[in-house]
């Protein structure tokens, strides 16, 4: 079995020090390289968010296989569904699940909603869709290679939710950058 963090305590609050600032500035590109070599299939960043946020108590779902898939059940402890619905966090390695069968947590309880782990092929802050919403004072750019043709729709009908909505968490290598629920992303010619 491929090691986790190589500190485990320094790693474990890195990973959270980026998370919390990708979610606080949606948009905004974080390096986290904590990991040396996860298993094949694995992007250090998501790997990396993973074992930050999932612990025993929390139920996660992956579409990674063989070593990945034992890697992340090993690492974290965490219950691994077979259905995304009945997920609180989300793995995806391969193609991402219709935000729409994610849970989106209540009107009550929206803090239960699933929060999803997307590896996807480049990041770049430069460019692409325009951010708005809350943690960003004008606006951020995001191009994002490898996400479903659909994917502006389908964050759209996520965000009309709110208070409830997947939050996403978008992983490239060692970079990240998140995309809470609150975010309005608008395309750019």
């Amino acid at each position: 079995m491929k090691p986790g963090f190589l500190d485990p305590v320094f790693g474990a609050q890195e990973g959270f020090s980026a998370l919390m600032n990708a979610m606080a500035r949606p948009g905004r590109i974080q390096e986290c390289a904590m990991l040396r070599d996860p298993p094949p299939g694995l992007e250090p960043a998501a790997a990396a968010a993973l074992l930050t946020l999932a612990d025993a108590e929390t139920p996660v779902w992956t579409d990674a296989e063989g070593e990945a898939r034992d890697w992340v059940a090993f690492h974290t402890g965490a219950p691994l569904v077979t259905d995304p619905a009945r997920a609180q966090f989300l793995l995806a390695t391969r193609a991402m699940p219709p935000l729409a069968a994610l849970d989106a947590g209540t009107d009550e309880t929206p803090q239960d909603s699933a929060t999803l782990i997307l590896q996807v092929a480049a990041l770049d802050d430069a460019t692409g869709w325009r951010l708005t919403g809350p943690g960003i004072e004008h606006e951020h750019r995001l191009a994002v290679a490898g996400l479903p043709a659909d994917f502006p729709a389908q964050w759209a009908v996520n965000r009309a939710q709110f208070p409830r909505g997947v939050d996403i968490v978008l992983c490239a290598g060692v970079r990240l950058a998140a995309l809470p629920r609150t975010t309005r992303l608008t395309e750019t010619g």
